[in-house]
């Protein structure tokens, strides 16, 4: 869903790049953890920029700061620090893919529980949400979000097991999709990833402190020291007493999305081990090989075509420049949306840089085509310019399939790449040639030889259609009732 307060023009402009999730981001047992929760915040602020909230316990009671908008409107004034006291915090920044931007759905929820109060904060989505949504409400259940997260507050309310980390995990039974959990209890700070690891999330500590958060460079921000990845599957509890892990699903090997390294991680967080920057810098070498261009110049569209487009040029030997200038600085515009001012949109973001550009032969490089809209728009912006010819490459395969895990992408009738052939997007962007990485050249940059047509290595479906998990609500073949009265009787 799209913030109300936006103009149409900037709904316009963002509406061709993929939306970004959420982030999460908890501390346990620390003097300053609100602060430090609205640093990591900062951090994960490119995970999400539509909401921002943060919960903290001060030994007696829960305090909330929940606002639409950035981390920095809200959370870098000191009286609102003052208004979260307490030892332990968890916090979340929050782009809606459930859920309309309102502030009834701004993360982390809380409700007060039989004998504790329950924060919790989720980055993903979940493939029966709305199925257990409404089989909880037939059976009473009073939501007051639309947010599929709140369905696991009712899933923890409605457990009759008698310790809260069991309750927690019958929760995490009903659930289908992807998920990176944290939650705060009176005692505890919890984390849980899906059985596949779709989503990251990872450890680290600040002064003997366990901190969680979706990503290593909110532990970079606050000086923190990284100690591992939550593995998939896993439900760790930190307390009085230390750390308790549980891994309370069947192993199954994990299948972290892709996309974390294509696109959404900051180019400055290690995933899954491997440094983002530098498997974006691969991915655009391996781009180089697969389709090279007789060109002059590569020019990234920025940001997120950068370290693709300096990987093809270190593998081509075509020299690498700035041809596209991005203005950092753009909010709502104070313009009313004219049709003329629509057209002349994307160069509130992006402006030729002509000196660069004219009369050369140009290879634009880019992270991902969705509808094609602002791909258009940019090449239209080179020949502008005075650019000769305009190659366009893109270090990922074609989008053809929608995402269900957390990941904003338009129906599959509105992926340029599912309806049209390559030359039908060649002539659609106005490119002189246009060309993606293949799904195995994705596989060769992570290291693997090829992608494993049995067992992929990564959730890929956005390329292949290949759905690691059930997709309950989009099927409407529900598993909701099973599941809910095997917690019943669990319980």
């Amino acid at each position: 869903m799209t913030a109300p307060d936006k103009h149409p023009l900037d709904l316009e402009m963002h509406a061709d790049r993929l939306r970004e999730e959420c982030g999460v981001f908890g501390i346990f047992g620390h003097p300053d953890a609100a602060a430090i929760t609205a640093l990591g915040l900062h951090a994960l602020q490119h995970r999400g920029q539509e909401a921002a909230g943060i919960v903290s316990f001060d030994g007696q009671r829960f305090h909330s700061e929940r606002r639409l908008g950035l981390v920095g409107d809200t959370f870098s004034r000191r009286e609102v620090i003052d208004r979260l006291p307490g030892m332990s915090a968890i916090g979340h920044v929050r782009y809606s893919t459930t859920g309309e931007t309102l502030l009834r759905n701004v993360q982390p929820l809380f409700a007060e529980l039989d004998p504790f109060g329950f924060a919790i904060g989720h980055n993903g989505n979940l493939t029966n949400g709305l199925t257990l949504r409404r089989e909880l409400v037939r059976e009473g259940a009073i939501m007051q979000s639309t947010t599929d997260t709140e369905v696991m507050l009712h899933l923890v309310a409605r457990s009759r097991k008698p310790r809260f980390i069991d309750r927690f995990i019958d929760g995490l039974k009903a659930l289908e999709g992807a998920y990176s959990f944290v939650g705060l209890t009176n005692k505890k700070l919890v984390g849980a990833r899906d059985p596949l690891g779709i989503r990251p999330l990872v450890l680290g500590t600040l002064d003997g402190c366990p901190i969680l958060a979706s990503e290593t460079c909110a532990l970079d921000i606050i000086g923190a020291k990284y100690v591992r990845d939550i593995e998939n599957g896993e439900v760790i509890v930190f307390d009085d007493k230390g750390a308790h892990s549980q891994k309370p699903f069947p192993l199954v090997a994990q299948r972290p999305c892709i996309f974390e390294y294509i696109y959404f991680a900051r180019p400055d967080s290690v995933v899954g081990g491997r440094p983002v920057y530098q498997v974006r810098k691969t991915l655009g070498a391996e781009l180089g090989r697969e389709a090279p261009a007789d060109a002059d110049v590569i020019v990234p569209v920025p940001d997120s075509g950068v370290p693709a487009a300096l990987g093809f040029s270190q593998e081509t030997g075509i020299p690498f420049d700035l041809g596209i200038i991005r203005n950092h600085y753009v909010g709502r515009t104070f313009i009313e949306p004219t049709q003329q001012i629509r057209q002349l949109g994307v160069r509130l973001k992006h402006n030729a840089n002509r000196a660069v550009v004219a009369g050369k032969r140009i290879v634009l490089v880019d992270d991902s085509i969705v509808r094609g809209t602002t791909s258009t728009k940019i090449v239209q912006m080179m020949r502008d310019a005075g650019a000769k010819e305009v190659h366009f490459r893109i270090a990922s395969p074609p989008i053809t399939h929608p995402d269900y895990y957390g990941i904003d992408t338009p129906d599959r009738d509105n992926l340029l790449a599912a309806t049209h052939s390559l030359e039908e997007m060649r002539q659609f962007i106005g490119a002189d040639s246009l060309a993606f990485l293949s799904v195995d050249g994705i596989y060769r940059a992570m290291g693997y030889e090829k992608r494993d047509p049995v067992r992929p290595q990564f959730t890929d479906h956005c390329f292949t259609g290949d759905y690691p998990t059930s997709l309950t609500d989009q099927t409407a073949k529900s598993h909701a009732p099973r599941q809910l009265s095997l917690l019943a009787e669990a319980s």
